[in-house]
């Protein structure tokens, strides 16, 4: 495994687990949002990750925090795309576990094919640059649900919820929140 990927890994194995913790706390009553809902939430926390970074001071839970919430939303949200036909607010834990591993792995791909092209770029980017990045795919997919999820040449809702993914989980790493 490259360590690109091992790193991901790790990114999403905390994250998982985070995730895994507020399961227990909260079951999913996440099921409840709609799209726009998790689009709005992921907004929240990317400003205030702009906001900290910007004022340089933060009151509450740090930035590192934020990306991991970023990462959950979005995954969050790619499951509420899988299950859209299902209509059921309470999943147990298992099946919802093997829903987050799978968008996680589908992610790790999707990084690995762009990572390959674009040579690990985002190795030399800023964080503040790879938020910035979020915020504008957050307000693409907001565009998109405004407009009933027609798009006419972009990838659509769920590409954006990919690639946030991916841009937090970069964060993360350059963050050194895994070695």
């Amino acid at each position: 495994m490259h360590k690109t990927e091992a790193q991901y890994a790790q990114v999403i194995q905390a994250c998982k687990q985070v995730f895994e913790d507020k399961n227990k706390d909260y079951d999913t009553a996440w099921r409840i949002l709609r799209l726009p809902s998790f689009t709005d939430q992921i907004m929240i926390k990317a400003k205030r990750i702009r906001t900290i970074q910007e004022k340089k001071q933060q009151v509450a839970d740090n930035v590192t925090t934020e990306l991991v919430g970023i990462v959950n939303y979005a995954i969050l949200a790619l499951i509420q795309i899988a299950l859209a036909k299902d209509k059921r607010l309470s999943i147990p834990y298992d099946e919802i576990a093997g829903h987050y591993d799978t968008i996680a792995h589908k992610n790790m791909l999707l990084l690995t094919q762009k990572n390959h092209d674009y040579a690990e770029a985002w190795r030399e980017m800023r964080v503040a640059s790879m938020v910035d990045i979020i915020l504008m795919k957050l307000l693409r997919i907001k565009k998109i649900e405004d407009n009933k999820g027609y798009t006419i040449s972009s990838e659509g809702v769920t590409a954006g919820y990919q690639d946030i993914v991916n841009y937090a989980v970069f964060s993360l790493i350059q963050l050194s929140f895994v070695y």
